[in-house]
């Protein structure tokens, strides 16, 4: 099937879900994650209507805005992987999202050095809510903490919440994830600009939504199965 064909599955599925969970499709945005695949297939999905990209490797991110510079008016890029010190500049000048905000140095540098001229970069905290090791991102218990001192930074604007539970564990982690993102959201009370919350992939998307994501993130289900790196 075409990558036009798989999105508009993958569409019908957010639609599907966001009906039996009595939700508005609108309140759901779906990230297309095009790591290791060309530009021409995110460009094939811009097409179509698609502008919300994902991507996971600093240097592929940066490679594919470069080469869609035409469309970058309308595209919104979102850096969804690790993100290491010496990277972050490039990624503060380039996107337009971060997901993956796992330090309050990370979240730090990429203030220092977002460009002035350019909006608040939008961020989001990666939790660990699985509580796996080999896992990035913040413990639940630490994550309002973080959430506050991102508040401090001036060009940022903190959103949300990340994760990437731990596949198979069914609804536990979601749910879980839900409940401290509107824990947090009562605690930081009059800032209203804490509406994000980005959990959901291809396999649990329809159990995400359920479970109050206002974010999925779809590679395979859209791009097919990702190029060996």
């Amino acid at each position: 099937m075409s990558i036009s064909g798989q999105l508009k599955e993958c569409q019908n599925r957010i639609l599907h879900a966001c009906e039996q969970a009595n939700r508005l499709v609108s309140s759901v945005v779906l990230i297309a994650v095009s790591k290791t695949h060309p530009a021409k297939s995110v460009e094939a999905a811009f097409n179509v209507g698609q502008r919300h990209f994902g991507e996971n490797y600093v240097q592929e991110c940066i490679e594919k805005i470069n080469l869609l510079n035409t469309h970058r008016a309308e595209i919104i890029w979102h850096f969804i992987g690790p993100l290491q010190s010496n990277k972050t500049k490039l990624i503060a000048e380039q996107v337009d999202w971060v997901q993956s905000v796992d330090r309050l140095k990370i979240a730090q540098r990429l203030s220092s050095q977002r460009p002035t001229n350019l909006v608040p970069l939008q961020v989001l905290v990666q939790v660990n809510i699985s509580g796996e090791t080999t896992k990035s991102g913040v413990q639940p218990n630490e994550t309002l903490q973080m959430c506050q001192e991102i508040l401090d930074l001036p060009n940022l604007q903190l959103r949300g919440l990340m994760a990437i539970p731990e596949p198979g564990i069914g609804s536990t982690s979601l749910k879980e994830l839900h409940t401290l993102f509107e824990t947090i959201q009562s605690e930081l009370g009059n800032y209203k600009h804490f509406d994000t919350l980005s959990m959901g992939m291809s396999d649990d998307l329809e159990l995400a939504i359920e479970s109050g994501s206002t974010m999925v993130r779809i590679g395979t289900a859209i791009f097919g199965k990702r190029d060996k790196q």
